[in-house]
């Protein structure tokens, strides 16, 4: 009996709800508990806004996901094409407030990341970190379609559309569109006329800075673009890339007159000159006309006076290639044309025709035009 009165005490002390009835050892336990019960209470709310935070604006025309409304409709201007912030100091515009600020930097002339190799300068940092890429070689972002590798991300992407075919810079005055931005820039200076590249050497002006690039050669004289079969060399990646169909003797372009074909389409259309009669290269000293600028800017050196063709072998110089050429195998007595009849060599064209009429007294280059002049 002694035994269960205890054991109702010590229930009886368990149950009083009153703290002066507690021991320090419960309490100490208990207030342990209380602590990490807010803290799992702290940390649940804490976890739940985390969500709220993370609760994803999805983009419906992409499916892109921001975690803010304000940046989803940032973005969506990239869709719609609008570009609400304007630049107050020039004509750009942008499609979110962060883009037009780093611009502005651009006005300030404030440039305070300098480039640890050469020491440019540039008014943002990762302008600054994308140039110093270009010392180190960097070339991180790669197309996984083929392996080509880029320096920044968004020649990557650019890059990218030429796999896809996407065609998304669309011409305001015709029907044509383009993979890059530049290449729409360029085109469209076709509609407009506009010519903003200027030679610092002459008054040309040209639409894109690949044309003023090449025409700077024609100064310098360099001609860094050479032909791998014959080493013949150019002063523009477009000019050897039209030489190099005479290697692989691909004649695309035919003359609607006669039926004959061309590699290059400049010498088809100055090819069909001849049978149309157009000599629209005149000569503003004495009238003359002719059918390409080449030969008009040959004979215009008979009216300065200049000879820039010298002879090799002596002092000589003349007004024309074709007079160096022919003079000059006089010292080297080279004999080019043969007669095809009996197989005589000669000097000049013109002594051919001299020696054909031994064969055919008649002949007469005008009415017998089966006669040709042979070279090698």
């Amino acid at each position: 009996m002694l035994k269960m009165a205890f054991v109702e005490v010590e229930i009886e002390d368990m149950s009083d709800p009153e703290p002066y009835r507690m021991n320090y050892e419960d309490t100490e336990e208990q207030t342990d508990w209380m602590e990490v019960k807010e803290q799992r209470q702290e940390l649940n709310e804490a976890g739940e806004e985390h969500c709220n935070s993370k609760k994803l604006h999805t983009c419906s025309q992409c499916g892109k996901s921001f975690r803010h409304k304000s940046a989803l409709r940032n973005h969506l201007t990239i869709h719609s094409g609008k570009k609400p912030f304007d630049c107050d100091q020039c004509d750009k515009k942008f499609s979110s407030l962060s883009h037009l600020n780093k611009h502005l930097k651009i006005h300030s002339d404030e440039r305070p990341f300098l480039c640890t190799v050469c020491g440019r300068s540039f008014a943002r940092r990762d302008s600054c970190k994308q140039h110093q890429k270009i010392h180190n070689d960097v070339r991180d972002h790669v197309c996984l379609k083929c392996g080509k590798s880029f320096t920044t991300v968004g020649q990557l992407k650019q890059h990218q559309i030429i796999h896809t075919g996407e065609k998304p810079y669309k011409c305001s005055y015709c029907d044509k569109s383009f993979t890059q931005p530049g290449n729409l820039k360029s085109h469209e200076r076709v509609h407009t006329g506009e010519k903003p590249y200027h030679c610092t050497q002459c008054e040309k002006s040209f639409k894109d800075a690949i044309g003023l690039k090449s025409h700077l050669y024609i100064h310098s004289g360099e001609k860094p673009f050479i032909c791998d079969h014959c080493g013949k060399d150019f002063n523009s990646s477009s000019n050897l890339r039209s030489h190099l169909k005479v290697h692989t003797n691909e004649r695309p372009y035919v003359c609607s007159f006669c039926g004959k074909s061309f590699s290059v389409q400049e010498s088809c259309k100055l090819h069909e000159k001849i049978h149309t009669g157009v000599r629209d290269q005149v000569c503003c000293e004495c009238g003359k006309s002719f059918v390409t600028r080449g030969q008009l800017k040959r004979h215009q050196i008979i009216h300065t006076g200049e000879r820039p063709f010298k002879c090799s072998y002596c002092e000589k110089s003349f007004s024309l290639s074709a007079h160096l050429k022919s003079h000059e195998r006089r010292h080297t007595g080279e004999k080019p044309y043969h007669c095809a009849q009996c197989g005589e060599r000669f000097k000049h064209s013109n002594s051919v025709a001299n020696h054909m009429k031994k064969h055919f007294p008649k002949f007469q280059n005008e009415q017998n035009p089966s006669f040709q002049l042979v070279s090698f």
